[in-house]
């Protein structure tokens, strides 16, 4: 029985980079050996186990033959004769495919390390257009890595277009497409993931609304000029979180005159996300009206963000508008001190002058639209 690291966690040392999380392959080992050492099964489909102590996951080695459509559709043989080599190569990169000894010795069979040198995001196997899953994870590499000039090679970049034509793409749920999505928008150029699936020709299939806005932009189909990318891209340099960033890569094609359900397709969207582009959308106008001084606009978005009881919607709304509208950046200040003019006028002030239900209600809205106007020196 012998353990090797593998995958990330060798690659991103070898570049230099902190590693996220460790995986490891163990060669010669059955399931029974594993579970009588204390570890515990993790996945009821593959052979990977839990480490009793690290909680790390320990795989063993193994094949797979395609049997079925689909990134589930493989027959798996993980039996104790299986070689770290065959393992290795049923991985989808070269990069991603060296493993690491106890001692630190490096096994690499494909050229992983050149290909690091190099900046080359190559496949290693034919099998590669086996699993859709690999088109969508090249993406999400060429996000992560692409600040170090990682780019994809030709023949891998071939198979891709192959695989986006293919009917494995349609055997991707919303949810694993959400799961892959939401981890690229995580990466440090998340925008290179979507221009890698429109450039082999994926997006029109997986997102056409987000295809479709990215393709309108002077007709430059993968240009970072575009809204959608553009707005993301501010969004990043921002530092925000995951909510922001797909709203700023969403909201145009919503906006475009698509329905929401059309723009973000079949992506099974985590409900912060997907409320906060909902939010985007209803107070777009307002927002704008906000800059023009609008006192009774500032008012409905300062009621629309719940803003006096929280600021958190407040403040990731402020974000993504400066990641859409950078030419409105003036008013972030601009809301933030109406929010503190408006925590000033309390219902309890009101109340103390003998007023209550409807009345007291509509003269608290009377007082605060009035003191925002005294804030922008018109009336709303």
């Amino acid at each position: 029985m012998k353990v090797y690291l593998v995958g990330g966690a060798v690659r991103d040392r070898l570049l230099g980079l902190p590693v996220r999380d460790r995986d490891w392959v163990v060669v010669g080992a059955t399931e029974a050996e594993m579970l009588a050492q204390g570890y515990q099964r993790a996945d009821s489909d593959f052979p990977v186990f839990l480490h009793p102590e690290s909680g790390e996951e320990y795989a063993l080695a193994r094949r797979e033959t395609k049997i079925a459509p689909g990134y589930k559709g493989f027959a798996i043989d993980a039996g104790p004769e299986v070689t770290l080599e065959q393992d290795l190569k049923r991985r989808d990169l070269t990069i991603n495919a060296i493993a690491e000894d106890q001692q630190g010795q490096l096994t690499d069979p494909f050229d992983g390390q050149a290909d690091l040198e190099a900046g080359l995001l190559r496949h290693i196997s034919p099998a590669f257009v086996e699993d859709p899953l690999r088109l969508l994870r090249v993406a999400r590499f060429a996000a992560r890595l692409g600040r170090w000039g990682f780019h994809i090679s030709h023949g891998t970049h071939k198979l891709m277009r192959q695989m986006a034509t293919s009917a494995e793409l349609e055997t991707l749920s919303g949810e694993r497409l959400w799961q892959e999505t939401r981890q690229a928008l995580a990466e440090e150029q998340p925008w290179r993931y979507f221009q890698v699936l429109q450039r082999c020709g994926a997006l029109v299939q997986l997102l056409p609304a987000l295809d479709r806005v990215m393709r309108q932009d002077k007709g430059h189909a993968t240009d970072s000029a575009c809204p959608a990318l553009a707005a993301l891209e501010r969004a990043v340099r921002c530092n925000a979180d995951i909510s922001v960033r797909f709203t700023a890569a969403f909201y145009p094609a919503a906006a475009g005159g698509q329905a929401l359900e059309r723009a973000i397709g079949v992506l099974k969207v985590e409900k912060a996300a997907l409320d906060l582009l909902q939010l985007t959308l209803r107070i777009a106008p307002a927002y704008h009206a906000a800059g023009a001084g609008d006192a009774v606009s500032i008012l409905r978005l300062l009621d629309a963000t719940r803003a006096l009881h929280d600021h958190s919607t407040l403040d990731a709304l402020l974000n993504v508008a400066d990641a859409l509208w950078p030419e409105l950046a003036g008013n972030r200040a601009l809301l933030l001190q109406a929010r503190e003019r408006v925590v000033g006028v309390t219902a309890a002030s009101l109340q103390q002058q003998g007023l209550s239900g409807a009345e007291l209600g509509e003269m608290l809205r009377r007082k605060r639209i009035d003191a925002l106007a005294a804030l922008v020196g018109r009336g709303g």
